[in-house]
């Protein structure tokens, strides 16, 4: 059965301070709606633009406000091994069930280097870890050899992968899967291609929406469960103007309006990313009233 894992914002001030109050706020509702596990510190919980203490802060705030009633997968990518075996370390002493671990980088890694980086932060954290796969962000994909090689390194034990188009999922599901072992769990974000990637096989939703509307998302997943294909298109064709939003001006930017817009936080993004103002505000607005998100 698909897993639906909910990545919400980490509300914090200008000087990059956790607002712990508001973050509370946020994780409840997740809890109330069913879904699987929180992702924690992922790319829209903007762990690369936190100080470790923050970081730190996020997660036991998140342990003791969802008090084990559901799994924390917590971000703990870093520039540095070292700097992600300690942020791992800490994510497991506060208390978290897994780590999420993107291959960060300035300078362009070649697919040793993200192995020995990931062999090392499972090894010496001992917290269960899901690849990040995010060439998004990190400029850096997981070829299936590679996800096929760490696969079998004891402690990783999961990828989070960007879905592809729906005429590609198939395939590209079939290539992961004949790459690792029984067991590996197999996971997609990317919103608006993820129905189809659970159609396809796919174990897991890591969700942008899910983090702010857990409920919608948390139907679409009990749709797949159901066998029926049917009324999870459905389901995620009413979304599809949210979709659009997320394409067009990033999912980050567009949770933050949302939550803003709907009185759930009054947080901004960190700096250098700058708030969405103007004609794509209004969009944001007029699309949270017309799928009566509010």
């Amino acid at each position: 059965m698909p897993v639906l894992s909910a990545f919400p914002i980490t509300p914090a001030s200008a000087d990059g301070a956790v607002d712990v109050g508001a973050l509370r706020a946020l994780l409840h509702p997740l809890v109330a709606a069913g879904v699987g596990s929180i992702g924690l510190l992922g790319s829209t919980g903007t762990y690369a633009f936190l100080a470790r203490d923050q970081r730190r802060r996020a997660v036991e705030t998140a342990v003791d406000a969802v008090a084990g009633r559901v799994p924390l997968l917590v971000g703990i990518g870093a520039l540095r091994t070292d700097d992600a075996v300690r942020l791992a370390q800490d994510a497991k002493g506060a208390g978290a069930e897994a780590g999420l671990l993107a291959a960060m980088s300035y300078t362009p890694l070649t697919e040793d280097e993200v192995f020995a980086h990931c062999e090392t932060v499972a090894r010496e954290s001992g917290l269960p870890l899901c690849l990040y796969d995010n060439p998004g962000t990190t400029h850096f994909r997981f070829t299936p050899a590679l996800v096929g090689r760490l696969a079998r390194v004891p402690g990783i034990v999961a990828i989070k992968s960007p879905a592809p188009e729906p005429a590609e999922v198939a395939g590209q599901f079939a290539a992961l899967r004949a790459a690792v072992p029984d067991g590996f769990s197999l996971g997609y974000s990317g919103d608006w291609n993820a129905t189809e990637a659970l159609l396809a096989g796919g174990a897991a939703w890591y969700s942008v929406a899910a983090g702010l509307f857990p409920e919608p998302a948390v139907a679409i997943v009990r749709a797949v469960e159901a066998g029926n294909a049917a009324e999870a298109r459905r389901l995620n064709a009413r979304l599809d103007p949210l979709w659009d939003l997320f394409r067009t001006y990033s999912s980050l930017r567009v949770i933050y309006a949302c939550a803003e817009l709907l009185g759930r936080c009054r947080t901004a993004p960190p700096r250098p990313i700058l708030p969405l103002a103007g004609d794509a505000r209004r969009r944001v607005a007029e699309t949270l009233t017309a799928l009566d998100l509010a």
